[in-house]
């Protein structure tokens, strides 16, 4: 991903997306052009739409038009999550091969077919994209009080979104209103600037040189390269984080086995990922099988995986031999081992123990024990750690947490919760999160007392000793870890309560209840298991896993493969 240091990138936006919007834009990708490189994104728009060019060649961009464009209009107006996905991809596509300054992401252009939720889905895209917000707004046919309300109504949507509105133009403005509406909009805590009535015709050079020059003689570009660069809490979307695993997991670009090939679900995701090559895969089951399944399904890459017959002698002698050495402490048998290897888990993780696959995923018709049993048997745990826990990295609307341990440890004792939060750190890092612990507990910083209570204190005061360079608070309760106002009152003057986002929890049932009743209620993605603290990666899936979710848990695999 090459972008330098200072790079920054603006949504415009605009309840009306009308000419005054367009004069916008192309102002603003002039102006950004002669501070940097500078390119242009339109999440969706017409096909070698002759605006789009103007502003490609506004910004003297080399890229081209149709790479500029993420989804036609017709497609935008269809299945929103996998539409905002692909404009997801499509702009890191055209952004992280180049060495960029600047990008100006134009939002959707004035439409026949009226939405009343388009600037809504637009903010939510800018969120998307990690893009802060320039709003337009038209004040032909508004007075300043109703200006003002249109204003707030579209901040409100942008903040919902998870972005931010860092300046204001305000379109169809003569000059003999400028005052009154500057008067009328004083108590906007961003910039503000008046933009005159103007026309962009694409098939006008004149038209495009006047707009250019009206642009610049009311907006100085260094307030528009100072506004565009004010700091903000830049969100996490769960789009966001699904496109960030697949990017980790492409630059890793590992080798993971699925035991579960005769399974619709998993094939379907392999399906997905060996289109873009995002890693390779070892499939077990027999090939032609599986191929013609895949053909059934309208499936056309999984001719990209490897296949590996469970029948294979070769193969099964070398991991029967290595399986008894393994487990020599517990006197396994040759026989008990070639017994134990018809089972698809335990041969798929003696495929990562041999080295010819870097981690595992299955799960999707196996329980967890099924899963874990393998793994803690041949590939152990990491040294250092004396346990493997399981995490949830649980997405909302603008930002990730993790939840530990929602899958293996159902009673932890002090030390065990105290190397649970460790684990839970080290895998937030992994991910790019900057960790900030909280214990819960149902006491906040000593408001209660009794035997649970003591243990998350000595858990607390353990990983200190152990780590003294994390973040940490506890015993918390799980609201004033999550919420600054519930902190305030509870927990004054503590600089990690209300900021949390590793929430580690006291017992597996509280964990796993904990996760489910968010991911349920809040709609928030849980992407998980993560199991941590073992050599090499093996995650596991719910039995009700959808084939997103196998996507996403084959991505993190492979990013945690070092």
């Amino acid at each position: 991903m090459e972008r330098s240091l200072s790079f920054r990138s603006v949504s415009i936006l605009s309840p009306e997306s009308a000419n005054g919007r367009n004069v916008v834009a192309l102002g603003v990708a002039d102006a950004f052009a002669r501070h940097g490189s500078t390119t242009i994104f339109r999440p969706s728009a017409a096909s070698k739409d002759p605006f789009t060019r103007i502003l490609l060649d506004a910004a003297e961009s080399a890229i081209p038009l149709d790479d500029s464009i993420g989804v036609s209009p017709e497609v935008f107006r269809s299945h929103e999550m996998s539409m905002r996905a692909d404009i997801v991809a499509r702009y890191h596509h055209i952004i992280d091969a180049r060495t960029l300054d600047s990008t100006v992401i134009v939002g959707t252009d004035k439409s026949p077919i009226t939405d009343p939720e388009e600037f809504s889905l637009n903010a939510k895209i800018a969120a998307d994209l990690q893009s802060p917000v320039f709003l337009a707004v038209c004040t032909l046919h508004r007075n300043p009080d109703e200006l003002l309300a249109t204003v707030h109504a579209c901040e409100e949507a942008v903040d919902e979104a998870g972005s931010k509105v860092l300046g204001l133009f305000v379109t169809g403005c003569s000059p003999e209103r400028r005052e009154d509406t500057l008067n009328g909009l004083h108590e906007l805590p961003y910039q503000v600037w008046t933009v005159p009535p103007q026309t962009v015709d694409p098939q006008s050079e004149d038209s495009i040189r006047q707009s250019l020059e009206s642009f610049r003689q009311q907006v100085p570009a260094d307030e528009l390269i100072q506004a565009s660069e004010e700091d903000w809490n830049i969100p996490v979307t769960p789009l966001q984080f699904q496109y960030s695993l697949l990017h980790q997991a492409k630059a890793h670009h590992k080798t993971i086995v699925l035991p579960e090939g005769e399974e619709d679900r998993i094939i379907q995701a392999a399906d997905f990922l060996l289109a873009r090559d995002i890693v390779d895969l070892i499939i077990v089951g027999e090939r032609e099988s599986i191929l013609e399944r895949g053909d059934a399904l309208g499936l056309t890459q999984l001719h990209k995986a490897s296949f590996q017959s469970p029948h294979d002698e070769e193969l099964l002698a070398q991991m029967t031999t290595e399986l008894c050495r393994l487990r020599s402490k517990k006197g396994m048998p040759e026989e008990q081992a070639r017994k134990t290897l018809q089972d698809a888990s335990y041969f798929g993780t003696m495929l990562v123990v041999l080295g010819k696959a870097d981690g595992l995923v299955s799960g999707s018709i196996n329980s967890t024990a099924n899963t874990v049993r393998p793994a803690l048997q041949a590939i152990k745990t990491k040294p250092g750690s004396s346990l493997v826990s399981g995490a949830f990295l649980m997405c909302f609307d603008t930002h990730v947490a993790l939840f530990a341990d929602c899958a293996i440890n159902p009673n932890p004792n002090a030390q065990c919760l105290a190397e649970i939060a460790i684990q839970s750190a080290q895998t937030a890092q992994s991910f790019g999160i900057e960790p900030r612990i909280g214990m819960l507990s149902y006491s906040t910083l000593g408001s209660g007392k009794g035997p649970d209570v003591e243990l998350v204190e000595e858990a607390t005061k353990l990983l200190r000793e152990q780590a003294p360079e994390l973040q940490v608070v506890g015993p918390i309760q799980f609201d004033a870890a999550w919420s600054p106002q519930v902190a305030a009152s509870k927990a004054q003057g503590d600089p990690v309560a209300g900021r949390v986002n590793v929430f580690v929890f006291p017992d597996l049932s509280a964990g796993n209840i904990a996760y489910k009743a968010v991911q349920r209620s809040s709609g928030a993605l849980a992407v998980g298991p993560v199991l941590q603290g073992l050599n090499k990666p093996v995650n596991d899936l719910s039995r009700g896993a959808m084939v997103q979710d196998i996507i996403n848990t084959v991505a993190l695999t492979a990013a945690q493969a070092d």
